[in-house]
């Protein structure tokens, strides 16, 4: 698969989605940063990572029917594969924090951002921006972030990864549709926190507890709160606290 490397370069996803547009470019194209100085992930968050240390990429996945892959599908896949690299490593007691961080012994070491675009003809193209925190070891400022060196004590190769995540990428697309409702039932299984009373705060700073039960097939996260009823919420309507 085609790797394009750059040193330095304001978000991976940005440059890839304008390659896009200029080039025909093969399915799975691959962009990587030594350093990414305005990376994002969820709901506009940014993504410091130091220079030369961790993976910060990009992948085109294209021409993807909706009728048969949803994007709430690709999310799951997506995670689903980057699930697979860490356990690969060894990595111990990987979860997914909803919607799109990926810890590792209770701490984010990576995040995820997809951007699709659609065409008239039913299907979509993706550009999914994956960061995971790989040889860096100080994160003084950043206590809830940790890395893979720092969780194994193990050295990694920052093309090697990138190659794994996409690979693993591509088995868990071609296991849909036929296998969606298993590929589902896996991702629920690695919800971080799931089945725990946890604090969350919504969009105008009101704070409750709920236990995370499931994320529904569009996406919303599902949460047994006080009332014992289940109450369902958008990706930017709340926050998890922990």
């Amino acid at each position: 698969m085609p790797i394009i490397k750059l040193d330095a370069i304001d978000s991976t996803n940005d440059y890839l989605k304008q390659l896009a547009k200029e080039k025909d470019l093969e399915n799975f194209t691959i962009v990587m940063a030594r350093e990414q100085t305005k990376g994002r992930g969820q709901m506009g968050a940014k993504w410091y990572s130091e220079p030369g240390k961790n993976l910060t990429m990009s992948v085109l996945v294209k021409d993807l029917a909706i009728n048969t892959i949803s994007i709430y599908d690709l999310n799951v896949v997506v995670a689903m594969a980057a699930v697979d690299v860490l356990t690969s490593t060894g990595c111990p007691n990987v979860k997914i924090k909803w919607p799109n961080d990926i810890m590792a012994d209770n701490k984010k070491v990576g995040g995820i951002l997809i951007e699709n675009s659609f065409k008239t003809d039913g299907t979509f193209t993706a550009v999914v921006g994956f960061g995971l925190n790989l040889n860096q070891t100080n994160f003084e400022h950043l206590p809830q972030a940790s890395s893979l060196t720092n969780v194994t004590g193990q050295t990694y190769d920052l093309e090697a990864t990138a190659d794994l995540f996409v690979k693993q990428l591509k088995l868990q697309l071609d296991s849909l549709p036929e296998k969606t409702n298993l590929v589902w039932n896996n991702y629920e299984k690695l919800l971080f926190k799931r089945n725990k009373a946890v604090a969350f705060e919504d969009s105008i700073g009101n704070r409750f507890m709920g236990i995370i039960e499931s994320v529904t097939r569009d996406g919303k996260l599902a949460l047994l709160q006080e009332d014992d009823l289940l109450h369902h919420y958008e990706v930017k309507a709340i926050k998890m606290l922990y």
